[in-house]
């Protein structure tokens, strides 16, 4: 690889996940191999609109930091969902004057579709490339024909656009599939698996109906992956919800095995095409998507009115409906703690692929991971245009028709192949010796808990020292 830039940044944007220290570290260990120096920038794109810009030398005598564990999950660096206006150009020529400033010649982000819109408007004038992460898997593609099929109608009660589909292809090959798999997609859904494991017990036990919420908002991914933790339905976002048709299964298995559980997507619809759990649509999450906060909520009520009283007490199962059905949220615990190995691995490969795009001078590129029959996972890199529809605007990949069989609320078996190549070998020896080495450390009940926070911010240098003196970190 050629040596194109001499010190490039790095940050880390959007929700944290498992896997963004790996990322990180993929990138700097390319770079130390090229003799480049890395600075991280702390917070993300906030870090560029705060005057002092503070930032941390990554790899000093080309050494990465020791801080920098590809282990340890979520961001030495921090994150925000702070993101450059396109709208603003005295913004971004500030942006990239402080970038200059700092001797930096091109800039690698980490995150996923908001992060790639904040990126784009500073790659107009400043070399950028982006390395996925994000535990939805949503960024991506299912062929790369895909962004062609969505249609603009209108704007919606919210006064945003509204966009559509054709109805698109029945059926896609594996290999067709464009960037397979994002970091922090697999520890989420092993985190799934075994919650559902073990909220099974309960129900079991206690003759309940068990409903679990799993993240993922549109793209029902997480909720594919539960299977792996054998829940009796999975309900996905992209399939509208047949509420007879899930009352009926959900007796059929109740009856016969005394208990069920059911895994479902946040971003449920019900027949009519509203999300089943938006609290509405004017509430919104930070990164300005609708908050979607009830999911589970919403089907147990539904199922404490269609299924009713008698239907528990017949048998001296419960006294009442809303006693025998309870529901769980997985919450952020999806998205945290350390990677398992295939998230580790692809992360770091994907972080060192972001850091040889840009040294090839290939702006406003993303890293991705692809698979095949015949080579398996290997990586490759897309314009990041090409996630964009005619109007510009990236939409979360789904999970297309053919991996998931509605009439059996299960994966399929095309949706059961795709699994099979992430999960197979996901999980390395090392991910099972720490929990005994170190969950059980009886050094851990007399130790408080040692923040990477404080020792990166012993590392944080400023643009503007005075700056600093009010700058939050």
């Amino acid at each position: 690889m050629r040596k194109s830039m001499n010190r490039v940044g790095i940050l880390t944007a959007g929700g944290d996940t498992p896997a963004l220290n790996a990322t990180l570290f993929g990138a700097v260990e390319q770079a130390n191999r090229s003799e480049v120096e890395v600075f991280g920038l702390i917070k993300g794109f906030d870090g560029l609109l705060n005057p002092a810009v503070p930032h941390v030398l990554l790899n000093p005598l080309y050494q990465t930091i020791p801080e920098l564990d590809p282990c340890l999950g979520g961001s030495i660096i921090g994150s925000s969902r702070t993101y450059i206006d396109p709208n603003k150009p005295e913004e971004l020529k500030i942006v990239t004057e402080r970038l200059k400033r700092l001797g930096i010649e091109g800039l690698i982000c980490i995150g996923g579709d908001g992060t790639i819109s904040g990126m784009q408007p500073v790659s107009e004038f400043f070399p950028c490339t982006l390395a996925p992460k994000t535990i939805d898997n949503d960024l991506g593609l299912n062929y790369l024909s895909e962004p062609n099929e969505w249609t603009r109608n209108g704007v919606d009660e919210s006064g945003k656009a509204a966009y559509g589909r054709t109805a698109g292809r029945d059926e896609i090959e594996l290999q067709e599939i464009v960037n397979y798999a994002t970091p922090g997609y697999a520890t989420a859904v092993y985190v799934v698996a075994q919650a559902v494991e073990r909220i099974r017990t309960t129900a079991e036990s206690h003759r309940r109906i068990a409903i679990i919420e799993v993240m993922g908002r549109e793209s029902g991914y997480i909720a594919l992956g539960s299977a792996y933790g054998q829940p009796d339905l999975v309900l996905i976002p992209e399939v509208p919800l047949n509420i007879d048709r899930v009352e009926q299964k959900i007796r059929e298995i109740y009856d016969m095995q005394k208990h069920a559980v059911v895994v479902i997507g946040e971003g449920v619809m019900d027949e009519s095409g509203h999300p089943l759990g938006a609290v509405d649509s004017h509430s919104k999450d930070p990164a300005g998507n609708v908050l979607f906060n009830g999911a589970a909520e919403a089907l147990e009520s539904i199922l404490v009115k269609r299924l009713g009283d008698a239907y528990f007490q017949k048998n001296r199962r419960h006294e009442s409906a809303k006693s025998a059905i309870f529901t769980r949220k997985v919450g952020h615990t999806q998205r945290g703690g350390r990677p398992i190995q295939f998230d580790r691995f692809y992360a770091s490969q994907l972080g060192g692929k972001a850091f040889d795009l840009l040294m090839a001078e290939q702006n406003d590129s993303i890293a991705t991971l692809q698979w095949s029959d015949s080579k398996g996972f290997f990586l490759d890199s897309l314009a990041a245009n090409k996630l964009k529809d005619q109007w510009g605007t990236i939409h979360p990949r789904l999970v297309h028709r053919s991996f998931y069989d509605e009439f059996k609320f299960q994966p399929s078996k095309l949706g059961i192949q795709y699994l099979r190549s992430i999960f197979t070998h996901a999980i390395g020896q090392d991910d099972t010796e720490v929990i005994r080495a170190k969950l059980f450390n009886p050094g851990n009940l007399v130790t408080q808990y040692q923040s990477v926070n404080v020792d990166v911010q012993k590392r944080i240098r400023y643009l503007d020292k005075l700056a600093s003196t009010t700058t939050e970190n």
